[in-house]
């Protein structure tokens, strides 16, 4: 996460979580509040925590298109949280990954789709499954809705590729299917802006990464599923606001989910932001204090 440097610099994920609508199961919330943590790239080479309730893992190395060199040891860590005291249906490992929409700018970025072929072959136009909504991406470099959730499709592609490619211990999941999947959005990373039209491709580009970690059609050659699990937002009311528009065509697919709340320093205060209103729902279901050594995170009651 870059939108608070330095609960970036100490864990890499530090900002705000946003689920689309119905991509959570519904929690029974305990009335008790638990604590997790969250780390990443920053702790590669160092001790994590200890005794956490849950934890949460970064995918990538502080941008979209980067892997993180220590998401084996930071799954199997995150694995032996405890799960204690976590409201039914909270998972005690979860994943977060960087979000951007960079657009097609000068000079190209090199990644910018020209098709609707994603990193693992597969087309999504024209498609009988999980079809591009814009319809078709297709040119060099075109800066549209269509190719904008076409990159979001396929930087999720590429997030959960990487995790299958991952090995892990025993008891030790690398399947995307097992993980609830956090967008990292901020206004640090790389985001079009200046208009409603480039407001709507970021709105697009999320779009497409939900829609790529909710799907349940696409498999990797080896039969892998690809998707099939909860997905959610990280991020705060005024880096939703400058990123996306309420008003852009596919923000649907982007409301009413729970969110996950950064911006307290203490324990104390985490907990007192889990009454907050939340910037797609009513509720935040995560909030997060910065803490030292490592950040700290509030599964709300």
């Amino acid at each position: 996460m870059t939108g608070f440097t330095r609960s970036l610099v100490s864990s890499a994920l530090a900002a705000v979580v946003v689920l689309t609508a119905g991509a959570l199961p519904a929690l029974a919330r305990s009335g008790t509040t638990t604590t997790g943590n969250d780390i990443s790239w920053p702790q590669c080479g160092g001790s994590y925590p200890a005794g956490q309730a849950f934890g949460i893992v970064g995918v990538n190395h502080g941008l979209a298109n980067n892997l993180n060199s220590c998401l084996a040891s930071e799954l199997s860590w995150a694995a032996r949280s405890t799960g204690s005291g976590l409201p039914t249906g909270f998972p005690k490992a979860a994943l977060y990954v960087n979000t951007a929409d960079p657009g097609s700018v000068v000079p190209a970025v090199a990644d910018w789709p020209t098709s609707n072929v994603d990193p693992n072959g597969v087309s999504e136009y024209p498609s009988t499954t999980n079809p591009d909504p814009y319809g078709a991406c297709t040119g060099t470099g075109t800066n549209n809705q269509a190719c904008a959730w076409q990159y979001g499709w396929n930087r999720a592609i590429r997030d959960m590729l990487w995790l299958v490619a991952t090995p892990t211990s025993a008891g030790v999941s690398n399947l995307p299917s097992t993980y609830w999947w956090w967008l990292d959005v901020e206004t640090g990373n790389t985001w079009e802006s200046g208009s409603s039209t480039f407001l709507a491709n970021n709105v697009a580009d999320l779009a497409g990464m939900v829609a790529a970690f909710r799907n349940t059609a696409e498999t990797t050659p080896s039969g892998v599923l690809l998707g099939g699990k909860a997905v959610g937002i990280y991020s705060t009311s005024y880096q939703w606001g400058q990123i996306t528009s309420s008003s852009a065509a596919g923000y649907d697919h982007l409301a009413g989910l729970p969110d996950w709340i950064p911006g307290a320093r203490t324990l104390s205060g985490a907990q007192v932001n889990c009454s907050l209103a939340g910037f797609t729902t009513v509720k935040p279901t995560i909030t997060q204090w910065f803490g030292k050594p490592f950040d700290g995170d509030v599964a709300c009651p």
